[in-house]
């Protein structure tokens, strides 16, 4: 549908399985601290969405990823937007609206349309989870990161300037990025699982890990060779690589990169 019908509900809907939700542990720290239960967000698997769309009752709108997976190829036809700042893997044909612009956060365009829209829509708590989403996407809006755009930083002054309450943007940057990489007591596949993205041709799966902790701290976890093997074997990975990330006491990141396969020319290739 190209309007809504009357009597549409607009349900926002984390992409994610319930029992994944504790692995976000920055997103459970944002709500916490903005007293929002985490038992009113729905996850992807508390609803069945390929019922609604056998009924003909849904309609998706993507939001930060514009590829549906293979287990969920029954509902393309239900997509009629994508709002997204990845480059586009695939095109998706009229009448979907597909808006993929190249900025730091995707909060930015979640923002940016906000403000074109209706006034009252942007309240208080919405201001706040954007405005800390965008600071913690883009590394504090710093330059030498490589994520912000300009419009990331418009973003970010026009809800200071509505909502001069907004906690500083080095306190909030702050908190989070402590959530963020706080690993205490993840497990090894825990720790796979908390930033996994996946990577697919015809030929072969790939699995793309962030790891938050420093690359030498992660290849000392017992039983790591065994641990990535049977993380792989599980999904149907041809392989895994861990792009490990941490920050100096300026907020500088580092980044490296491990390879894990039992094929040879996989590695290799990668």
């Amino acid at each position: 549908q190209t309007s809504p019908s009357p009597g549409s509900a607009f349900v926002p809907v984390l992409n994610i399985p319930r029992s994944e939700l504790a692995l976000r542990s920055e997103t459970a720290f944002l709500l916490r601290a903005r007293g929002l239960p985490a038992a009113a967000l729905v996850c992807r698997d508390e609803l069945d969405l390929q019922g609604l769309q056998r009924a003909g009752l849904l309609s998706l709108t993507l939001v930060d990823h514009h590829v549906l997976p293979a287990a969920d190829a029954a509902l393309e036809e239900a997509v009629v937007e994508v709002l997204d700042h990845r480059p586009l893997e695939r095109r998706r044909p009229a009448p979907c609206r597909v808006t993929v612009e190249p900025v730091g956060s995707c909060a930015t365009l979640v923002t940016e349309r906000i403000l074109q829209g209706p006034p009252g829509v942007l309240d208080a708590t919405t201001a706040a989870l954007l405005h800390a989403t965008i600071l913690l996407d883009c590394i504090n809006l710093s330059p030498k990161a490589g994520k912000v755009t300009p419009r990331d930083v418009a973003c970010v002054a026009v809800l200071e300037e509505r909502f001069p309450e907004l906690p500083a943007r080095d306190a909030v940057f702050g908190a989070l990025q402590a959530a963020k990489f706080d690993v205490t007591g993840l497990s090894t596949q825990q720790m796979l699982r908390k930033d996994l993205k996946v990577l697919s041709s015809d030929e072969v799966v790939i699995g793309v890990s962030g790891v938050f902790e420093d690359l030498e701290t992660f290849l000392l976890r017992p039983g790591l060779l065994q641990e990535l093997e049977d993380f792989c074997r599980a999904r149907g990975f041809a392989g895994l690589v861990a792009m490990t990330v941490a920050f100096n006491e300026r907020h500088e990141p580092t980044r490296k990169l491990a390879v894990f396969s039992q094929r040879e020319p996989l590695r290799q290739a990668v």
